[in-house]
């Protein structure tokens, strides 16, 4: 029980922060509402949905709990018709709400991936997807190089933020501190990236 409500939790807060982020894409894109409803709630859901099919929760949980799409939406239309208070803020709080939101996905994907009985790998796996699957269906509908694979450390921060999840489960961590551990790691590991430049290594 637990550990479900600690998964609902990030879910939910993760949807909220991802929701905005599409939002403020699709405005920078020049979509329309309709644009801008699509991509927050593809950018918001469309990791959780990825996994929830990958695990064989069908139909997925976007799809059955009306809270999902809901609050997609709503932040959605929130940043749009204020998007004039919305573009003030400052990127150094947008970049700490992606990365919230990147922590808060890989840490539900992982626990979930758990709750369903898969193995360690595939759990890690599933929470890496979860955290940035939504943004990689974004960057295809823009047609953008997926960001994941050219980023300061991302997609890597989601991978040892579920990893730490994981293994804290495994030994027998309370499901809430294993979610805040891997949490708070997915999190400070991407926003000392962006911070110091760190970049894995690629050819010339």
């Amino acid at each position: 029980m637990i550990r479900k409500h600690v998964v609902l939790a990030a879910d939910l807060a993760g949807t909220v922060v991802f929701a905005i982020e599409g939002a403020n894409a699709a405005i920078h894109a020049g979509l329309d509402l309709l644009g801008v409803l699509v991509l927050s709630f593809v950018v918001a859901l469309g990791g959780g949905i990825v996994r929830d099919l990958l695990i064989g929760d069908t139909p997925p949980s976007a799809l059955r709990d009306w809270r999902y799409p809901t609050l997609a939406f709503i932040a959605g239309l929130v940043t749009f018709f204020f998007y004039t208070q919305v573009a003030v803020i400052p990127p150094a709080l947008l970049t700490t709400l992606d990365a919230a939101g990147l922590a808060l996905f890989a840490v539900a994907g992982a626990e979930k991936a758990l709750d369903f009985q898969m193995g360690s790998l595939s759990a890690v796996l599933l929470g890496t997807i979860t955290g940035c699957g939504g943004g990689v269906i974004r960057d295809l509908l823009l047609t953008h190089v997926p960001m994941v694979l050219v980023a300061n450390i991302y997609a890597s921060a989601a991978l040892l933020g579920a990893t730490i999840v994981v293994v804290g489960r495994r030994l027998g961590c309370p499901p809430a501190v294993a979610a805040v551990l891997g949490g708070v790691v997915c999190l400070a590991l991407r926003l000392a990236a962006v911070r110091y430049n760190w970049q894995l290594p690629r050819l010339a």
